[in-house]
């Protein structure tokens, strides 16, 4: 006889802290987006990231949960009314995993569980926001995020995670969210940046992050809230948990070393955007990985990460498409990164649930031939192709209806003022003289802090290079 439905202390305190830790991620990466801003963007910029865990945390409450992580209808989502907002989840029975034969399951509650993923979809589209900076009207965001996580998100959570068909039929790996939350994400950022177009002045104009610091702190709060998103994924304490853990720290801190060392040889001269942009690649490339991996494939991991997206911020410059915050640089290739590194470095010897769970194989180097590499790449490509032409056709509806870029007027002035009635600072002038405290700490008002209208100084050639990442 199963024993009686029983609640397990241990996992379900882990997954109540990992959930808060993953929380905390999306105002680190409002701080983190913010600070890269111009400083008359900056509220809007936060902005999206607040909004996105108002919107997205009644979704996925309300029908997302169940699209994503009910029972399978056909491969592409779940039953819709498997666990609808409507109905409560309070019994003793209602714990996520139970069977008949395992009536505990993990032994954590299902409500527990589902907090977890629902700051997973928060962030996942808070993310998109850093491509569309200073051009994008918030009701026009909105309607976004909410098309997008229906028709994208909550599916291809289900495809991953929730027995679909990336998980359940190719048996592709994604531990924490490479390919649902990074590839995902940064597909879906390149299309809207496509449809919106580039912000005036850009590449031309200098567009240089304007709050260093706020950078650093957003940063490391995101790294600090990652290791809930990583280590958090496995559900349970246990060995895999440690392993996902260590192996985020030692990614991150080889990916920022991979960056800065780009940085040191390009340009003579490693930054603190750099490093904080490093990290984030770091973080984003160890995410499908963390449990799956040896910490040496880890660190080199992050190495390739680092250096590899401190080249790929480039390719907006050469494609002509404005990322403002790099979010394909980063994300997009990161997560590609980190997706494909399983096909070469996974291995049963650290986590036997690669083949006993998922069904998938080990990695090239360990002897598994090709089979894993091309599965990752399948649900890579499955995953870009989805989320890009959605998020696509979402924009362009958007932009011919409400429309979704504000005009050029409230561009120059500064979006904050236009969209919210606000600024970040306080841009009057102090002490009798002109420019205020801008001007005072000897910051020019060309690159984006005024919001005078004032005509900017005649445009170099060249691409100015903004030292972004996001």
């Amino acid at each position: 006889m199963p024993e009686a439905p029983t609640i397990d202390g241990a996992n379900t305190t882990w997954l109540l802290v990992s959930t808060a830790l993953v929380l905390l991620m999306t105002p680190g990466l409002a701080l983190f987006y913010g600070g890269l801003n111009r400083a008359k963007g900056v509220l809007n910029m936060m902005m999206m990231s607040f909004s996105a865990i108002g919107l997205i945390s009644i979704l996925w409450w309300f029908y997302g949960f169940s699209v994503a992580f009910g029972t399978d209808v056909n491969g592409f989502w779940g039953d819709p009314g498997a666990y609808l907002g409507t109905k409560t989840f309070l019994a003793e029975t209602d714990l996520w995993g139970a069977t008949a034969e395992n009536p505990s399951g993990i032994g954590v509650p299902l409500y527990v569980f589902m907090a977890f993923q629902m700051v997973f979809a928060v962030i996942t589209v808070a993310l998109i926001s850093g491509a569309i900076a200073d051009r994008a009207k918030f009701a026009g965001w909105l309607l976004f995020a909410f098309g997008w996580a229906t028709l994208v998100y909550f599916p291809v959570a289900h495809w991953v995670w929730g027995g679909g068909i990336i998980g359940g039929d190719i048996h592709a790996l994604d531990f924490a969210g490479g390919t649902a939350v990074h590839i995902n994400a940064g597909a879906a950022a390149l299309a809207v940046a496509l449809v919106l177009g580039k912000r005036l002045g850009w590449p031309r104009e200098g567009m240089k992050p304007h709050n260093i610091p706020l950078v650093a702190l957003g940063a490391g709060l995101l790294w600090f809230g990652w290791f809930g998103f990583n280590a958090g994924s496995e559900l349970t304490v246990d060995s895999v948990a440690g392993l996902a853990f260590i192996n985020t720290q030692l990614a991150t801190a080889a990916a920022v070393l991979g960056w800065i060392a780009v940085e040191w040889i390009k340009d003579r001269k490693p930054t603190m955007v750099g490093a904080s942009s490093g990290a984030v690649a770091g973080l984003v490339a160890i995410t499908p990985a963390c449990g799956f991996i040896a910490p040496w494939a880890a660190v080199l991991l992050g190495i390739v990460a680092g250096a590899v997206c401190a080249l790929a911020i480039s390719l907006k410059y050469k494609l002509g498409y404005d990322d403002s915050l790099d979010v394909v640089g980063v994300h997009f290739v990161g997560g590609w990164i980190g997706s494909l590194w399983l096909g070469l470095f996974a291995t049963n010897s650290v986590n036997a649930a690669i083949s006993d769970v998922v069904g998938a194989s080990d990695g090239l180097i360990y002897g598994g031939g090709v089979t894993q590499l091309g599965r990752q790449a399948l649900a890579g490509l499955i995953v870009t192709v989805w989320s890009f032409g959605i998020a696509w056709v979402l924009a362009f509806v958007i932009e011919k209806t409400i429309g979704f870029r504000v005009k050029a007027e409230a561009e120059v002035e500064g979006i904050d003022i236009g969209e919210h009635a606000e600024s970040s600072y306080d841009l009057s002038p102090a002490g009798g003289g002109t420019g205020g405290a801008f001007a005072m700490a000897g910051i020019g008002t060309t690159g984006g802090g005024s919001t005078s209208g004032a005509k900017p100084e005649a445009e170099p050639a060249e691409p100015v290079s903004e030292k972004v990442a996001g």
